[in-house]
Protein backbone atom coordinates (compact mmCIF):
# COMPACT_ATOMS: atom_id res chain seq x y z
CA UNK A 1 0.00 0.00 0.00
CA UNK A 2 0.82 3.57 -0.30
CA UNK A 3 0.75 6.49 2.08
CA UNK A 4 1.28 9.91 1.67
CA UNK A 5 3.63 11.20 3.80
CA UNK A 6 4.38 15.09 4.70
CA UNK A 7 8.26 15.43 5.71
CA UNK A 8 9.18 18.74 7.61
CA UNK A 9 12.86 19.95 8.68
CA UNK A 10 13.14 20.70 12.16
CA UNK A 11 16.35 21.85 14.18
CA UNK A 12 16.78 18.56 15.44
CA UNK A 13 16.72 17.01 12.28
CA UNK A 14 13.33 15.90 9.84
CA UNK A 15 9.73 14.92 11.11
CA UNK A 16 7.35 12.57 8.99
CA UNK A 17 4.17 12.35 9.33
CA UNK A 18 1.06 10.15 7.76
CA UNK A 19 -1.86 12.27 7.22
CA UNK A 20 -4.16 9.38 6.48
CA UNK A 21 -3.12 7.40 9.71
CA UNK A 22 -3.78 10.10 12.48
CA UNK A 23 -1.30 9.89 15.39
CA UNK A 24 1.27 8.29 13.30
CA UNK A 25 4.68 9.90 13.16
CA UNK A 26 8.20 9.58 13.20
CA UNK A 27 11.63 11.65 12.98
CA UNK A 28 15.23 11.04 12.10
CA UNK A 29 18.32 12.86 11.59
CA UNK A 30 18.24 12.85 8.12
CA UNK A 31 15.49 12.50 5.33
CA UNK A 32 16.37 9.10 4.75
CA UNK A 33 16.46 8.18 7.91
CA UNK A 34 13.18 9.83 8.50
CA UNK A 35 11.56 7.97 5.70
CA UNK A 36 12.86 4.57 6.69
CA UNK A 37 11.44 5.34 10.18
CA UNK A 38 7.87 6.33 9.25
CA UNK A 39 8.09 3.32 7.12
CA UNK A 40 8.05 1.25 11.00
CA UNK A 41 5.62 3.77 12.19
CA UNK A 42 2.99 2.83 9.73
CA UNK A 43 3.26 -0.74 9.89
CA UNK A 44 3.02 -1.08 13.78
CA UNK A 45 0.38 1.81 13.41
CA UNK A 46 -1.14 -0.82 10.78
CA UNK A 47 -0.61 -3.98 12.94
CA UNK A 48 -1.85 -2.44 16.18
CA UNK A 49 -5.35 -1.14 14.18
CA UNK A 50 -5.93 -4.79 12.78
CA UNK A 51 -5.30 -6.45 16.80
CA UNK A 52 -8.00 -3.77 17.98
CA UNK A 53 -10.23 -4.56 15.28
CA UNK A 54 -9.30 -8.20 15.48
CA UNK A 55 -10.62 -8.18 19.68
CA UNK A 56 -12.76 -5.34 19.73
CA UNK A 57 -16.45 -4.20 18.41
CA UNK A 58 -16.02 -2.73 15.35
CA UNK A 59 -18.75 -0.15 14.51
CA UNK A 60 -19.06 1.97 10.92
CA UNK A 61 -21.45 5.47 11.52
CA UNK A 62 -21.96 8.35 9.40
CA UNK A 63 -21.51 11.68 11.11
CA UNK A 64 -22.93 14.69 9.59
CA UNK A 65 -21.41 18.42 10.43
Amino acid sequence: MKYQVVLQRTEEGVTASCPGLPGCWSEGATEQEALENIKSAIADYLEAAKQIAVEGEVREVEVTI
